[in-house]
């Protein structure tokens, strides 16, 4: 008999307090033994290098980390394991009751969803009392370096199809169904009309296809039967046609008389059979049934379809979207640029902080990111201090929670989708072309962040 253990699906919001690296954990036990409750640390979460032949990255991810952020907490249950802990076990139970009341009190400021930034180009800034700022680090980086990945692929995909549509199809490739849902949202942000994960569609309203399987044709005695009785049910469903001759498929269809909207291809030489399938159901009369094509589709084949004139209206890409499989990791990470140490008349007085690591060097202090357009598009970014301003440079992070509360409105996830689209429209030729990855991002540091980074000396 089986055993049934929902726990193990799902992290519920009472768990989040675990959602995390474990050395998490024990800093926050090291921070409050040391009494630095009240001190104030101010990191920023960036991508240090772009995943390979990438041009830009889309940030994604950003309502799913303030929804943590919201709801994290350590329940009763979370803080009786912590307590077991061999390293936590010379923790005194002023610790636990600080857990106990725990909850997420700071400031964050963000880039929209959907925008479209280059490396090290700050995109979350957090400044919360030290141990809350460190605790969410794992989390943030996980939620955003996920689907800021998947959104980069689908954005690389979408832009390769041009005014053909893509489906992400990746459910059954992606790591795990938790994963496969957040890359449904995050590839939908990247451009794509629509996901096969049904789920997806139940409970963020993106749009849902689908089409049919090789075994269901199989399972009848003739094709053409399998193709008549899925169209009385289907008549607007696609039919698959290379489960035995792909021409001979299409020969069938267009001699029945059935109802149609599509077929689709899922193997073989693409284009060759585009072409070929056009013409038969063209000549036919099936000039209104469209062709989809599928199987192992990326952004190269896209690209080198369309640049050849395929007949082909849609395109349905699994497993290179749903794993980004040919660089499947985007490099965030975290680190800490200030400290605010409180003073005697109620403020805070800032330290700024910075790694010196050979690789790893950061730049210090709270940042924000100003943009520079010329005739509608990207120019240049410059990377400065919060307190910072430049003549015709727009600041792209916006304060998005206050002491814990959301400010205002999260968008939709169709607003966050346009909003992609109009970043697109603004990116510069050199930028969105699939197989041509610059050589200089357009980033400067400005005078003054250079020099404090510059001049900064550790203790």
């Amino acid at each position: 008999m089986g055993i049934r253990n929902d726990k193990n699906l799902v992290i519920y919001p009472d768990e989040f307090g675990l959602a995390t690296d474990y050395y998490e954990l024990t800093m926050a036990a090291a921070y409050f033994n040391s009494k630095q409750v009240q001190r104030r640390g101010v990191f920023e979460l960036f991508v240090r290098k772009l995943p390979r032949n990438r041009a830009y990255m889309v940030v994604a991810g950003l309502e799913q980390a303030l929804s943590y952020l919201t709801d994290l907490k350590f329940s009763e249950d979370v803080i009786s394991f912590l307590r077991k802990e061999k390293s936590f076990s010379k923790m005194e139970d002023d610790f636990f009751e600080y857990l106990r009341r725990f909850e997420f009190t700071g400031d964050v400021w963000a880039v929209p969803e959907g925008s479209i930034l280059f490396p090290n180009e700050p995109l979350i800034r957090v400044e919360a009392p030290i141990i809350e700022a460190q605790v969410v680090e794992t989390f943030l980086l996980s939620t955003i370096n996920f689907q800021s990945l998947i959104a980069t692929k689908a954005s690389r995909i979408t832009a390769a199809a041009g005014n053909k549509q893509v489906i992400e199809f990746g459910f059954r490739r992606a790591h795990g169904p938790q994963a496969a849902l957040l890359g449904a949202r995050a590839s939908y942000i990247g451009g794509c009309a629509g996901t096969s994960n049904t789920l997806a569609g139940y409970k963020m309203g993106i749009p849902i296809f689908g089409t049919m399987a090789h075994s269901y044709i199989m399972s009848f005695e003739r094709e053409a039967d399998a193709f008549l009785e899925f169209s009385k049910v289907f008549p607007e469903g696609m039919l698959l046609v290379d489960t035995y001759d792909t021409l001979d498929a299409v020969r069938k269809i267009a001699k029945s008389g059935l109802e149609t909207s599509g077929i689709r291809l899922d193997s073989g030489d693409l284009y060759a059979l585009s072409v070929e399938s056009r013409k038969i159901l063209d000549e036919a009369g099936y000039r209104g049934t469209k062709i989809m094509a599928s199987g192992d589709l990326n952004e190269y084949i896209v690209n080198d379809l369309v640049q050849r004139h395929a007949p082909i209206d849609v395109f349905g890409v699994g497993t290179e979207l749903a794993t980004s499989r040919d660089d499947p990791a985007m490099n965030g990470v975290y680190k800490l640029v200030a400290v605010k140490d409180p003073a005697e008349n109620g403020s805070y007085r800032i330290i700024y902080k910075l790694k010196t690591s050979p690789g790893k060097k950061t730049y210090a202090g709270p940042k924000q990111v100003f943009r520079f357009y010329e005739d509608g598009l990207v120019n240049f970014d410059i990377i400065g201090l919060d307190n910072e301003s430049f003549s015709d440079g727009i600041p792209l992070m916006n304060m998005v929670m206050e002491k814990g509360v959301v400010k205002s409105r999260l968008p939709t996830l169709d607003e966050i989708k346009g909003f992609h689209a109009s970043q697109m429209e603004t990116l510069p030729l050199q930028f969105r072309k699939i197989d041509l990855v610059p050589e200089k991002f357009p980033v400067k540091y400005s005078d003054k962040l250079e020099k404090i980074t510059s001049t900064f000396r550790p203790q």
